[in-house]
């Protein structure tokens, strides 16, 4: 039996999709551009969108990471049938939650022709099952697939950085205007990707911080205050957030601790 005989279409998109993801994780918006046929049509179907060679700079600078850590891990090598790719991808959130993506990529003339683009997310373990499906609300909220692990990132590096938890008068509305996101983005993101309302995020982060003070205090340890100072505006909700998280009450973490 013969062997097949190559196919120069299967070898040109190889040469020119290998090129395309090289570019991608090189953060290189203008070898990704280059690559983009003068009539390219890029539809991202997790926002109904369709987009046109004037719109995609505008995209990519929203949609590329910029830092060091890339959120995207390939399920499966490009696969090539003739002037197509198939490419399957996962993008991680921070925090939990995954969204499971896939792009049909088609060159035509030695560039990027057409691109599909599709993506599903993936319920993180703890979410419950009630809403079987998030597209509908996910399509209004003007975020790639990618765009969401980004804002994932974004939240976790402004909590870290500027510690706005301690404020106990913190809410959505303060943290939208201090990312840039809107309120319904950030409420998608905790509410079906983390499974957390805003308020569960925020005093997790100040459990966090007062966890963290507790490994260098010295006794007498006055809990209460230090719950105060970490953001919690009531103890009630304080002991509410530390048995979740902990399994013991204040008394017998310190107690097992000191």
């Amino acid at each position: 039996m013969q062997d097949a005989l190559p196919d120069p279409q299967t070898d040109a998109t190889r040469d020119v999709v290998t090129r395309y993801h090289l570019s991608w994780k090189a953060r290189d918006i203008e070898a990704v551009l280059a690559l983009y046929h003068p009539e390219v049509e890029y539809n991202d179907f997790f926002q109904n969108r369709c987009m046109r060679r004037e719109d995609l700079r505008d995209y990519l600078q929203a949609t590329m990471p910029t830092g060091p850590d890339d959120f995207l891990e390939h399920n499966d090598r490009i696969r090539i049938d003739g002037d197509t790719a198939f490419i399957q991808y996962a993008i991680s959130v921070a925090g939990g939650g995954t969204f499971r993506a896939s792009e049909a990529i088609t060159v035509r003339d030695g560039l990027i022709w057409r691109i599909n683009e599709y993506a599903l997310l993936v319920q993180p373990a703890s979410q419950t099952s009630k809403h079987p499906s998030q597209r509908p609300a996910a399509s209004r909220l003007g975020l790639s697939a990618r765009q969401l692990g980004m804002l994932a990132r974004d939240i976790e590096e402004y909590f870290q950085r500027s510690k706005p938890y301690l404020d106990p008068a913190l809410d959505l509305h303060q943290v939208a205007g201090a990312t840039g996101y809107t309120r319904n983005q950030i409420s998608y993101l905790l509410n079906q990707m983390l499974g957390q309302s805003f308020y569960q995020y925020v005093n997790q982060a100040r459990l966090e911080h007062l966890l963290r003070l507790l490994e260098t205090a010295v006794p007498p340890v006055r809990i209460d205050e230090l719950a105060f100072s970490a953001g919690f505006n009531s103890l009630s909700a304080f002991y509410r957030c530390f048995r979740q998280h902990t399994g013991l009450s204040p008394k017998a973490y310190l107690k097992q601790l000191l």
